[in-house]
């Protein structure tokens, strides 16, 4: 199993330093890190989040333990970097973002693979519930949050109009929404157009990965020093107990399920908070550099945790 965590793990770390290598050799200029990232947030992202819904199960969705458990336990993690960063001087979309990357989990790209070497098939409407709520609900509530926060201080009606639009024509909140649709209604999708979209999703991931490695190449070392510790022990040793919490000692989820939102809780931090920082003109040092360390980290923390799966033979 200790196997089965490298196998997940060095795919995420090896495009990383493609990436850091690309810029530091000058294989792609300085500009190929705003065009990858608009590559994945206007197209790429959307098309990834598009399909997640539009092939999920609506009746799994409403599984209200899973779903409450990881929920909640995700909801605390925020709050506990917000709490524990109350006295640094961040911008308030910038202390959104990091508290975003305390609870977001890469649940697509290194989660589904792991959770099925560990539990098999069976756990994996499980790990559609906490893949979706990661990568849709958590990432739509983020960026409603941010544009209120930029609304504050405005009449009430201009801002709330503002807001409206804004999400209306954001296509990262846009796209899950239109694919819960198409999964409701049983919206047949043509097949030319499913290959064209699993061909946008299947970028997503690995662009959004080697741009985190330009940036890293050509931004500060010191910068945003303070938030990247937080954001890593939160996401690494916090997340996965309050979800464990909730699924062992509050709601009635079967152990199996509950382990799968434990496991997934202990991922490290995905790439969408630096693709939202990217989006909205931040500082992404915190987010790029919380990828890579958690990363590296997981690597003890999910052996760990997969050995006690095992040990306690909860498969």
């Amino acid at each position: 199993m200790f196997l089965a965590v490298i196998d997940a793990v060095v795919p995420v770390f090896g495009l990383i330093l493609l990436g850091w290598l690309a810029a530091r050799r000058q294989w792609l200029p300085d500009s190929a890190t705003d065009a990858l990232n608009r590559f994945v947030i206007f197209l790429a992202l959307p098309a990834l989040l598009f399909m997640a819904m539009a092939r999920s199960d609506v009746s799994v969705l409403s599984e209200f333990g899973l779903g409450a458990s990881f929920g909640l336990g995700t909801l605390g993690a925020s709050l506990i970097y917000l709490w524990v960063s109350r006295r640094e001087s961040l911008d308030t979309v910038v202390r959104s973002i990091n508290s975003m990357s305390a609870s977001y989990a890469n649940a697509g790209f290194m989660g589904i693979p792991l959770i099925l070497i560990v539990f098999g098939q069976q756990a994996m409407p499980a790990a559609v519930v906490v893949c979706i709520m990661t990568v849709a609900v958590l990432f739509g509530i983020t960026i409603i949050a941010i544009e209120v926060f930029k609304a504050k201080g405005r009449d009430l009606v201009p801002a709330l109009k503002r807001v409206s639009l804004s999400l209306a024509k954001n296509p990262i909140l846009v796209a899950p929404v239109a694919g819960l649709l198409f999964s409701a209604y049983e919206i047949p999708i043509p097949t030319a157009a499913e290959g064209l979209i699993d061909l946008l999703a299947g970028a997503a991931t690995p662009c959004a990965l080697i741009t985190i490695g330009l940036f890293l190449a050509r931004s500060p070392v010191a910068s945003s020093s303070r938030s990247v510790p937080q954001i890593v022990w939160i996401k690494l040793l916090v997340h996965p107990i309050l979800v464990g919490l909730f699924a062992l000692r509050v709601f009635d989820v079967d152990p199996v399920w509950a382990w799968t939102a434990i496991l997934a809780a202990a991922l490290p931090v995905g790439t969408g908070p630096f693709m939202l920082a990217n989006l909205y003109q931040q500082d992404a040092s915190a987010s790029a550099r919380a990828i890579l360390i958690s990363t590296i980290g997981s690597v003890l923390s999910l052996s760990l945790l997969v050995a006690w799966v095992n040990y306690a033979n909860i498969v």
